[in-house]
Parts: C-alpha cells; sequence; structure tokens
C-alpha cells in the first residue's frame, strides 16, 4: 500500500511581506490610540467604535493567510483533501468516482486566475492551489473537473499510476 501525502502553505515572501505589514500597521495604530493617544487616518484616541472595526477588520484577514493550507492524501480508497479554514475536514473522493485522474502542468492565471479557492468560468472546473504550476487534474464520472496543486508532482504522479486502472 503506498500512500501520497502533502501539506502546503501560503510561504511565498509577499506573502509574509503582507501579513508583516498588516501586523505593522496594527501595531502603530493600537500604538497612537493607546500610548500617544492621537488619530490614525479618521478614527480617534477615543473613538473605541472605529478602533474595533480597524482591529475586526485586520486580525482576522491575517489569521486566515496565516492558517490557510492544502492538505492532500492519496490512497487505496481515493484522493482527499482539505483547504482550510474553508474545508474543517477531509473531503473525500473515491475511486469509482474518478473517470480520469493525472499529474499535469498548467497556466494557474490563464486557467484559473491565479491561485487559492479558484472557479473556473470555463470548463476547467475547480482549482485548489498554493502555488506553482503542477497539480493532480481528477476528472468526476459525472464531467466535473478538480485540480489540486502540488508541489511534488513525481511522487503524486507515481502513487496515481498504482491506484488509477
Amino acid at each position: 500500500m503506498r500512500v501520497f501525502k502533502e501539506t502546503q502553505r501560503f510561504n511565498q515572501w509577499w506573502m509574509h511581506l503582507i501579513m508583516a505589514a498588516l501586523v505593522l500597521f496594527l501595531l502603530f495604530a493600537l500604538y497612537q490610540w493607546f500610548i500617544v493617544e492621537t488619530t490614525v487616518g479618521n478614527v480617534s484616541a477615543s473613538d473605541s467604535i472605529g478602533q474595533i472595526v480597524v482591529i475586526l477588520s485586520i486580525a482576522p484577514i491575517v489569521l486566515f493567510l496565516y492558517t490557510l493550507r492544502l492538505k492532500t492524501v492519496v490512497d487505496e480508497k481515493g484522493i482527499h483533501y482539505q483547504f482550510f479554514p474553508i474545508h474543517l475536514t477531509l473531503k473525500s473522493i473515491r475511486w469509482n468516482e474518478i473517470d480520469d485522474c493525472r499529474v499535469r502542468a498548467y497556466h494557474p492565471i490563464k486557467e484559473y486566475g491565479g491561485w487559492g479557492y479558484r472557479i473556473s468560468l470555463g470548463d476547467k472546473g475547480k482549482a485548489l492551489n498554493i502555488r506553482g504550476n503542477q497539480g493532480i487534474q481528477i476528472v468526476f464520472s459525472n464531467g466535473k473537473k478538480l485540480l489540486l496543486g502540488t508541489q511534488l508532482p513525481k511522487e503524486a504522479e507515481e502513487t496515481l499510476k498504482r491506484y488509477i486502472k
């Protein structure tokens, strides 16, 4: 029995830069409001509601970006995936639900409009990807398609060959 497991995160330098900028802005705003007691943008030091709105706007975005991850497992039962925190549990696709499955190169921007949880406007279906241009292309028996991005295409392909007839 061969099992393929992969967990990917948005850990590109530019994602870290965005998160750091958001956290630094939030720390700056908190410092200005509570230590210096001055206004930041349109929110004054005495505007509790404005401060809460700013904090509740930025903190969840940083937390969401930090916790995003794509987990993929291929085993004898099928293909299982989770795009956390969108999917709170693993989603399973049994082998008998799959018409075709292979590892392929793709164009993330051209085919799906980028990375993340993507839905194609054409006939490409859905894509769950973190980075790169390699993925496990699944074609369901009903014709729908799902692409799961992978950073380990050779390992994924070796495992798929064992289970795809």
